[in-house]
């Protein structure tokens, strides 16, 4: 018999409802996500994406349903967000114990490729450097729950595949559930372990990205992808 225990799932939303005004932005929508599981999410703008991980992150209000997560949550946005009067070490430890934040900051930009670099500004860093630090601080609290709301979105190409890297090697490392927002298609299955794709406040869409690519059907799950997002696959252009 296998003596290993399961963990509890990362999150569990069950009919959650957000609107403003009359509209919903968020209707009926259920999702679960495992611990250690790499999930991405994709729709087309306004679809309701960011309004869901605002509300995962407790940033915005529940209008019906609920969410049950039994551990921290943690958020990285497009923007890194850093204190610029702080150092980089600092800025990860934010709100942390004093000393033990500094000890587990300083393992946390190490973790990142940022070793040597915990009294720094964030003035000096590159683009890619500062996202490297709002991982760190976002990881630096082991969540449960990791929310990544487009943060490559704004890096030059080579920079993006250098923190997919980063980001697959930290999620192996510590196991948090992981909920992926994007527009990219090929950064979705690149990263994630399941893809969701979200239309009109619903889940619409759900594809095991192993199951695809173990079959030889990368390009079939790309080519399905585009179309769940009204992408003409030949021009490569939005039919909305």
């Amino acid at each position: 018999m296998s003596n290993t225990v399961k963990q509890s799932p990362a999150v569990i939303v069950r009919h959650l409802r957000r609107q403003y005004g009359k509209r919903a932005i968020i209707d009926d929508l259920d999702l679960q996500i495992e611990s250690g599981e790499f999930v991405a999410l994709l729709g087309e703008s306004g679809c309701g994406k960011t309004t869901l991980v605002r509300v995962l992150a407790g940033l915005d209000e529940v209008d019906g349903g609920s969410i049950d997560s039994t551990g921290e949550i943690a958020v990285v946005f497009q923007e890194h967000r850093l204190m610029p009067w702080l150092s980089l070490e600092a800025n990860v430890a934010l709100g942390m114990n004093e000393k033990t934040g500094r000890l587990l900051a300083h393992n946390a930009l190490g973790e990142v490729g940022l070793a040597g670099r915990e009294n720094d500004w964030p003035r000096n860093l590159s683009g890619g450097q500062a996202q490297r630090v709002a991982l760190a601080r976002a990881l630096v609290r082991e969540p449960k729950l990791l929310l990544l709301d487009e943060p490559f979105a704004a890096l030059d190409a080579l920079t993006r595949i250098k923190m997919h890297v980063l980001v697959k090697d930290l999620v192996a490392r510590h196991q948090p559930g992981v909920l992926l927002v994007t527009h990219d298609v090929d950064e979705a299955i690149s990263l994630a372990d399941r893809i969701l794709v979200m239309r009109n406040g619903h889940l619409a869409a759900s594809y095991f990205v192993a199951a695809e690519t173990e079959h030889g059907r990368a390009s079939l799950l790309r080519e399905n992808l585009l179309q769940e997002l009204s992408v003409d696959i030949y021009t490569n252009e939005s039919r909305t």
